[in-house]
């Protein structure tokens, strides 16, 4: 195996879920199973750490309950069984330490962008003056400054998840929850996102946990990648790309070490699509 791919096969009871070397766990995921109406198994048993200050994606077939984990965590919809911890405390709906990125946006069509980013704030009580003033910072920061009195209407895709993202953002949270933020954009403007999200994971000292289907944006974007099997979803491996990020986005791409982490990654899931 290439030294720069560092692949864990699904943990054993005597063996921890990462690595020595890995940050304190921010979200703690313990024998979480989920059984829809009808009997559909979408997880079954999934234990999973996330490391404080990471970004950790959650990549695998599709339907194989990513999202469905990541609403789990969220406090969205309830598992069937285990718990989730959430620097320390149990899940039992959403909270403040914890903001969420929606794949289709998410806003309110009536209200401006400004209200928009400061819906969550509001819901805490926040004073106008101040969460406004919060939201503005935000805005200015995902690129938007001057479209704060615009509607979604009025923005293109990209703008509204940039919406999305300051919005999570203003509250503060610990931990970042993105599903497919970047899935309905063009593939330029995914990859100058891909390239702002690592820019935050780097200087806002959160916690980001990501879904995606693509495996080329997983390798780019992670420090750490939980492989989920097909439905009812297990964890299959826990990877750790070991990229060295900061140059040239597109050398980067070509590298064969990004190159090998996306080939080692294909072959593990190659044989659920048969």
């Amino acid at each position: 195996m290439n030294p720069n791919v560092a692949i864990m096969a699904q943990p054993v009871s005597d063996r921890p879920p990462f690595p020595v070397r890995a940050a304190r766990p921010i979200v703690e995921v313990r024998s979480v199973s989920k059984t829809y109406a009808g009997g559909i198994e979408a997880l079954s048993g999934i234990s999973l750490e996330f490391p404080e200050g990471r970004l950790t994606t959650l990549l695998g077939p599709s339907g194989c309950g990513k999202t469905t984990l990541l609403k789990i965590i969220a406090g969205l919809i309830p598992a069937s069984g285990g718990q989730v911890l959430v620097d320390g405390r149990e899940v039992t709906g959403p909270g403040p330490e914890r903001a969420f990125v929606f794949q289709d946006f998410a806003l309110m069509p009536w209200a401006s962008v400004i209200r928009n980013v400061a819906f969550g704030l509001e819901l805490r009580g926040v004073a106008h003056s101040e969460r406004e003033a919060i939201a503005e910072r935000h805005i200015a920061r995902v690129g938007l400054k001057g479209f704060e009195q615009k509607y979604p209407h009025e923005l293109s895709g990209g703008m509204r998840q940039r919406v999305g993202l300051a919005r999570a953002l203003a509250v503060d949270a610990k931990v970042v929850l993105m599903d497919e933020p970047f899935s309905a954009v063009d593939e330029q403007t995914r990859r100058k996102f891909q390239e702002e999200l690592l820019e935050l994971v780097a200087n806002e000292g959160k916690s980001f946990i990501f879904v995606t289907h693509s495996i080329e944006e997983a390798v780019y974007v992670s420090d750490r990648i939980a492989l989920l099997s097909r439905r009812p979803s297990r964890v299959s491996a826990i990877i750790e790309p070991q990229i060295q990020r900061g140059g040239d986005p597109e050398k980067i791409r070509r590298d064969s070490a990004y190159l090998d982490v996306v080939e080692a990654i294909w072959q593990q899931l190659r044989h659920y699509l048969d």
